[in-house]
Order: C-alpha cells, then structure tokens, then sequence
C-alpha cells in the first residue's frame, strides 16, 4: 500500500486498508498462512499462498525467484490461492533494488471488456517490470492493462470527479465519463483495444492457467464483501540477472545511455519527455515533504477502524 501512496498511485495505496482489514477480520484472507513452494526445476517454482494476503505471497515469491536467478540466472514463480496483493510495481522493484531486472503479473475478477465486447471477461491484469540502472532511479513500468484500474472509478466516485474518455464503460458496453455509470473497464488502446485486451490474455495465462489459479471470470468480485470464501487469485513473478547475459558494465553503459537518450528526446512544444518510474519517483519525492493525501472515503474508513480497533483516530499532517 505505502508503494502505492508514495508514488502516486492512489487506487492502489493506503485507500486499500479498509479492504484488507475486513478480508482478514471476515476469512477470506488469512493472517497467518502456510505458504509453501512447490517443485523442483532449477528456476521454476510455484507457490502454494494459502489463501493469505497477496502481497505477502507476491514479496516471498520475488525472493525466491531472485534466488533462482542468482544460480539459474533467471527465475520464476507462480502463485495460486492468493489474493489481491496492491501495486505490481512494488515486487517488481524489489528485485531491481537488488539488481535483477523483475518482472510481475496477477490476474484479477472480471472487470474489463474485451475489445468491442459489452461484458466484464478480463480482470484489469496489470504488468510491472523495473530494469535497475545505473545511475539514478530504475525504469519502472507499472501498467493495468485496461485504460485505468476499477480502483481509480472508486476514487473518482468519492473525489467527484469525471472520468477520461476511452476508460470505462456503461451496462451496454459504451462508453461513459460519470464514474457513478461505469459497470466496466475498457481495455487499454482505444480504438486499438485488442492490444490491451491482448496483453490482458497473456497476464491470464501466465498468472491463472500456469499456476492453477482461478480464471478471471471465475474469481469472487473483490467488491462482494458478503461472501468471504477465499478468491484464489492467481500471479506471476520473474527475476533476471542481467550479468547472465552481459557484463555487468556492457549493461550499466548501453542502459546508461538509453536512459539518457530517451530522457533527451525532442519533446513536442511545452511537453516533457519522461522515461517509465519518473513521473513516479518525482511524485514520491514531493510526498515525502508535503504528506499523502487521502480522500473523503478513505478518511471515513481510517476513522472506523481507529474506532473499532481502539486506535488513536489519525491525525492530518496538514
């Protein structure tokens, strides 16, 4: 969650603890699973979650996969039996933090159309993957692999806000900007859709079909809070040395200059061209000096479970 609030990524940030702490309090989450790895390929594991919490399962993954990596020089594993585990971008990170290039993946229950469908199929699927670089922060790319992710029409609803065109869709499949009418996400692209719903078919495959995970459209809906049997949402992790490959300073010179040519590139008249992760980590070094903003309903959730846990009701810092 605090991935998610420090880089901006508010849908998937602190907002999400209310979720998480009615998921454990009901059972659908346990506190204190068994998580156990499965298989004996030299860099390819799976990871049985028993039903705890996804990004428990999604960090103890990453670990193993860097692992593996670290022989094998590139590791994977699948998980199954977990739930929703927040921004994909943080497991990706952690192993970029440690010189891997990560790589992770979940699916999700139906959200998204397909490309000119009028029902939820797809989960929103996203796909994080963060290369370490050698100066500087990593490029981090961390995308839903619909137009927005479900969590970010919730936030519009508490916030008031219209939604963007090409983002979601009514009960009939058109599009819709009033967040209080989206009954489902369209898939990234646009008018090119089926790429995204593309890329969401190969998230589904990798994170539900290799570890025998539950299909999108057969998950519980995140939203229904009345049924607490555990969701078996599935996901997907990678680590690659990339010293495996190359030299490490063949790697640290041609990302070096990648970087430096892609954040050099002729931007169009008052734009700015941005590598993946920059929007991110400027967005994190404003919040460490002014705070996390937190929105109505989110506020509203902080104060209810302060009060039903005995906790001290938090405080704004501004």
């Amino acid at each position: 969650m605090m991935h998610g609030s420090r880089h901006g990524v508010d849908s998937h940030g602190v907002r999400l603890l209310d979720h998480y702490v009615q998921s454990i309090a009901g059972g659908r989450v346990k506190g204190a699973p068994d998580m156990r790895f499965i298989g004996d390929a030299t860099a390819a594991l799976t990871l049985d979650a028993d039903d705890g919490h996804g990004a428990l399962a999604a960090y103890r993954a990453m670990d193993k996969a860097m692992a593996l990596a670290g022989t094998a020089g590139i590791g994977a594993v699948a998980i199954r039996n977990s739930s929703h585990f927040g921004p994909a971008g943080a497991f990706a990170l952690a192993a970029a933090e440690r010189g891997f290039i990560g790589l992770a993946f979940c699916n999700s229950d139906s959200l998204v159309r397909l490309h000119d469908g009028a029902e939820r199929f797809h989960g929103t699927n996203p796909i994080a993957a963060v290369a370490p670089a050698p100066q500087g922060r990593p490029w981090m790319l961390d995308m839903a692999t619909s137009a927005v992710p479900y969590n970010r029409v919730l936030l519009y609803r508490s916030l008031g806000r219209a939604l963007p065109p090409d983002a979601a869709s009514d009960e009939d499949g058109h599009d819709t900007l009033d967040p209080m009418l989206a009954e489902m996400l369209a898939p990234v692209g646009g008018l090119f859709g089926f790429k995204g719903a593309g890329l969401a078919g190969l998230v589904e495959i990798l994170s539900s079909i290799v570890s025998g995970a539950k299909l999108s459209f057969d998950i519980i809906p995140m939203s229904n809070m009345e049924a607490m049997e555990p969701r078996n949402v599935g996901a997907f992790v990678l680590a690659l040395n990339p010293t495996a490959f190359v030299p490490k300073p063949l790697y640290d010179a041609a990302m070096g200059r990648y970087l430096e040519r892609l954040r050099g590139s002729r931007p169009v008249e008052g734009g700015e061209v941005l590598a993946p992760g920059d929007r991110e980590w400027r967005e994190a070094e404003r919040r460490a000096r002014e705070g996390i903003p937190i929105d109505p309903a989110t506020a509203r959730a902080f104060d209810a479970i302060a009060s039903r846990f005995g906790l001290s009701r938090p405080v704004p810092v501004v």
